[in-house]
């Protein structure tokens, strides 16, 4: 193993593996259709003879030299073809460095051993604060159309894109020595511009955390009101992610309308902060606050966990085997993991303010499953959302010259 101090020699590894062995390991395959040059074309096929993604390599018989490039213009070298794929390999880290090292040793086959991991671990610490010189930022319509090649994996449309855009950055780690940006949604304390962090995505799988993101206190907050007056606000939307909320916008858009100049829309990015959603509920005092958290047992406690918050009453939740179990007062209420929403507190605590439940249909998991008509259990007939965009797609379609 090339080691100095414990440190991972990059440039020795990018010697040793290359693009095409990475991508050849993820199910690309050479189109030699497109020709075997000082390029070639890798295409990753989907499940009905479609293309999930292309990608073009370019010095096949110099591994060190080998870049990648999309025909969006996106390009990058092998590290951060691992970073877009971090989650696909089966390997375990303590952050992405960690695991792109790991990666790179395998197919190197030089294993890293375990006393390596502190040096990448103590980029990742999350004991240290948001450092926002190690990313380079710009604005996401600076570039759409890079951006849009992200978000269309997820089915999120150019429209909605456009609607949450003065909140949505092209970021790039310059601690990576590449052209590779993600997509990062900004995270700020209710009222303020101060960006504290990132939620950060990219292509693939790829989803992390800024180093140092404040998630205690900050969220991904998108006010879309005119005059920007807390006091103004009706709605706060709650969902775990970026990807979720956006697309439960765009869902239900339609209905949305009349109130979405008095609306705000929230990720949390995950994990559930107390200090985070009182916050903002404080902030945004005449607002109710609303469950678009995911349809799953932990959505369903993050609900009910919401109203403990926003109410300040100490309440015990827990999922058991058989249940979802609510201390209050003493006394323990169970309640169905399968149905229980935070409507069925009502029946022994007193809400002093507003509440809305807007979880996705039940045979769908989250809001992004629902744009992605993408159901946890089988369904033989197509969404209401994407009736809804096939036909309106069609009629758009009437209308061209």
């Amino acid at each position: 193993m090339l080691m100095k101090e414990h440190q991972v020699d990059f440039k020795a590894l990018k010697a040793k593996v290359g693009i095409d062995d990475i991508a050849f390991s993820l199910g690309y395959q050479i189109d030699r259709k497109a020709g075997l040059g000082r390029y070639i074309e890798l295409v990753l096929p989907d499940a009905v003879g479609g293309r999930r993604d292309t990608i073009i390599v370019s010095h096949i018989y110099d591994k060190a030299q080998q870049t990648f490039f999309r025909r969006n213009g996106q390009r990058g070298d092998v590290i951060s073809f691992i970073q877009e794929n971090a989650h696909s390999f089966g390997i375990s880290g303590r952050n992405n460095w960690d695991i792109i090292s790991k990666v790179m040793a395998k197919f190197a086959n030089q294993p890293i051993e375990d006393k390596a991991k502190q040096t990448y671990a103590q980029i990742g610490s999350v004991n240290k604060p948001f450092d926002p010189k190690l990313y380079h930022t710009e604005p996401i319509l600076q570039n759409l159309d890079a951006a849009q090649y992200i978000f269309r994996q997820r089915n999120i449309k150019k429209e909605t894109i456009q609607a949450f855009a003065p909140w949505i950055h092209r970021v790039k780690d310059t601690r990576f020595d590449s052209d590779y940006f993600n997509i990062g949604f900004p995270y700020v304390q209710p009222g303020s511009d101060k960006v504290e962090g990132y939620e950060i995505r990219g292509y693939g799988s790829f989803k992390r955390k800024a180093t140092g993101t404040n998630s205690t206190t900050a969220a991904w907050i998108v006010d879309l009101s005119n005059g920007h007056n807390p006091q103004d606000i009706k709605n706060v939307y709650f969902a775990e992610s970026a990807y979720d909320i956006m697309a439960f916008y765009q869902a239900n858009k339609a209905r949305l309308q009349a109130d979405l100049d008095k609306s705000v829309f929230v990720s949390i990015g995950g994990t559930f902060s107390n200090l985070q959603v009182g916050s903002i509920m404080d902030y945004y005092a005449n607002a109710r606050a609303v469950d678009c958290f995911d349809n799953d047992v932990p959505g369903r406690i993050y609900g009910m966990r919401m109203v403990g918050v926003v109410e300040k009453i100490p309440l015990n939740i827990v999922q058991t085997d058989d249940a979802i179990r609510v201390s209050h007062n003493g006394q323990e209420h169970k309640l169905d993991p399968q149905k229980a929403t935070l409507n069925n507190l009502r029946t022994f605590l007193h809400f002093k303010r507003e509440y809305g439940v807007e979880k996705a249909p039940s045979a769908f998991k989250d809001w992004n499953d629902v744009v992605m008509n993408k159901p946890s259990s089988v369904i033989l007939t197509k969404s209401k959302y994407e009736r809804e965009d096939n036909l309106r797609e069609k009629r758009m379609g009437g209308l061209k010259m």
